[in-house]
């Protein structure tokens, strides 16, 4: 591995700011329908049913998810350039079918290459950026990350309402769109570089699987989803998360516009939230990285629910605000959290996979939410809609807080690392103790026969997997190969995988055994 990659925010600045940037505009182009779409499907195309207005953030959130899920195993696959590329690409056509659609099934398609575009490149920006800010920062690279697309979030929103307000509901607030496309395709095309190397510089760091050790993708599917504690309280709490989401970005508007507030003042309010949302995470992030995971996601999920509370009880633009705001305070404790959360527990070589999966059932919460509110508001009206999504939001909180550990470890970094071999003076020592390591020496037969370590057994790479059993548990294994590193840190990874917990390489291999004897003698 090249001795220039190293992980850190500091060591990969210019990357990583640049990475924000990108991120920016991805968020912007989601930014421009907040405030604006739901009431073009009112007055330019007439829609009355709160389920059919808000057939566009299903949409978006059933397109968005399924390209999160697809978006990790092509990054992993292909590298996370070409995918980041791609998606701003799909992007391209968005804003002009937004401002010429003829029918609302027009701006139901644009919403079909919104959210394909939004899997691609938000899920490659995160992806990207806990690649290059390994295990110390990783809070905080979330949520400077996330800071970016909610704050553009904000300010399309709030610059698409204003420009509405003056100038009409189309075509003028979607020109803004094209020039976020514009950018964000440039700079990702000429100016972005490929993250994968860093990958395998942390998964040297981390302990590197060979092929037998890494999940496949529907173990890394099931793990995420349901059978890993923690990775599942995560993506049930992120799916809850964007479920109110989803309810606040189709019923605000038509709430505020209830209580009669104008569509300048609802560009504004629809502004709070996700401003809030994104200054807030320039804080939490970090802070997650001091205070740990667990309790920042469950006390976030639970002011998120005090936030729709509040703007249910409220009467006027303040109340409406406070409200908003709260809403945007809970969701920053939560959303780069969670992320981060996903980092400590996934290995470096599936961990892609596994956000993927993550994004998945957490940008689905969009079009569960949009349906749910939509049904019950037409059903029992917007308030009652309200209410019913605040309980799940506090809900998924006691999820969280029952069935989810701590994930951060303490004193993470990636210096803090254990070593991965063992001096060959360090073995010699430990081969004299009542309670001898045993050695595994994972080369050919016939390369074992040449020269081995004193008391080794043979083991080859390729039966380790199946003879594994053959091993003491409750003994330190020692790997070895020629010169030490390749087939016995892969033996060392696949055993600790199995296991066999503190299995380590031997240092210089069985070439560093020897040269002390060779010059005894």
């Amino acid at each position: 591995m090249s001795p220039s990659i190293r992980l850190g925010l500091r060591e990969n600045l210019a990357q990583f700011s640049l990475l924000v940037v990108v991120n920016a505009f991805v968020g912007a182009m989601v930014g421009m329908e907040r405030s604006i779409l739901p009431a073009i499907a009112e007055h330019d195309f007439h829609l009355a049913a709160r389920a059919a207005v808000l057939s566009f953030i299903i949409v978006f959130g059933v397109t968005k998810a399924l390209t999160n899920y697809l978006a990790g195993r092509l990054s992993d696959r292909f590298g996370r350039k070409h995918v980041l590329v791609g998606g701003w690409l799909v992007a391209a056509p968005v804003p002009f079918l937004l401002m010429w659609a003829p029918s609302w099934s027009w701006v139901l398609f644009a919403n079909v290459l919104l959210g394909v575009s939004q899997g691609l490149t938000w899920s490659t920006t995160v992806i990207m950026k806990i690649d290059l800010a390994g295990a110390k920062n990783r809070g905080l690279a979330m949520g400077l990350n996330e800071f970016a697309g909610y704050f553009a979030v904000a300010g399309s929103a709030l610059a698409t309402g204003w420009i509405a307000a003056h100038y009409g509901l189309r075509p003028q607030p979607f020109y803004l769109g094209v020039a976020f496309v514009a950018f964000g395709l440039a700079l990702s095309a000429l100016v972005v570089r490929e993250t994968k190397h860093h990958v395998a510089h942390e998964s040297k760091l981390h302990g590197e699987l060979p092929p037998e050790g890494v999940p496949t993708q529907r173990e890394v599917f099931w793990r995420t989803t349901l059978l890993d504690r923690n990775l599942s309280s995560v993506s049930q709490a992120g799916l809850v998360n964007n479920l109110n989401d989803g309810m606040a970005w189709g019923l605000f508007p038509l709430f505020f516009a209830a209580a009669r507030m104008s569509l300048e003042q609802i560009g504004v309010l629809a502004a709070v939230y996700p401003a809030t949302w994104g200054v807030g995470q320039l804080f939490t992030g970090a802070l997650s990285d001091r205070l740990g995971r667990k309790w920042l996601i469950a006390t976030g999920m639970w002011v998120q629910a005090v936030g729709i509370g509040f703007v249910i009880l409220a009467s006027g633009f303040a109340g409406f605000a406070i409200g908003g705001a709260l809403l945007g305070v809970g969701t920053a404790m939560v959303y780069p959290t969670l992320l981060a959360a996903i980092g400590d527990v996934a290995h470096p070589s599936w961990r892609a996979s596994s956000v993927g999966v993550y994004r998945l059932w957490r940008d689905l919460g969009y079009a569960i939410g949009a349906l749910i509110a939509g049904i019950t508001a037409d059903a029992l009206g917007l308030s009652s809609a309200m209410w019913l999504v605040a309980a799940m939001t506090f809900g998924s909180g006691l999820v969280v807080a029952i069935r989810m550990k701590e994930t951060l470890k303490a004193h993470g970094s990636d210096t803090a690392l254990p070593p991965t071999c063992l001096p060959p003076s360090e073995l010699r020592d430990k081969l004299t103790r009542r309670d001898r390591p045993v050695v595994v020496d994972v080369r050919s037969p016939d390369e074992y026969a040449a020269a081995h370590v004193d008391g080794a057994v043979n083991m080859p790479l390729d039966t380790l997997a199946q003879r594994a059993a053959e091993l003491p548990k409750d003994a330190l294994i020692v790997t070895v190969c020629g010169k030490g590193g390749g087939r016995s840190d892969r033996a060392a990874a696949l055993l600790r995988t199995l296991g066999f917990a503190t299995a380590r390489s031997l240092c210089g291999g069985t070439q560093g055994w020897l040269e002390p004897a060779e010059k005894g003698s």
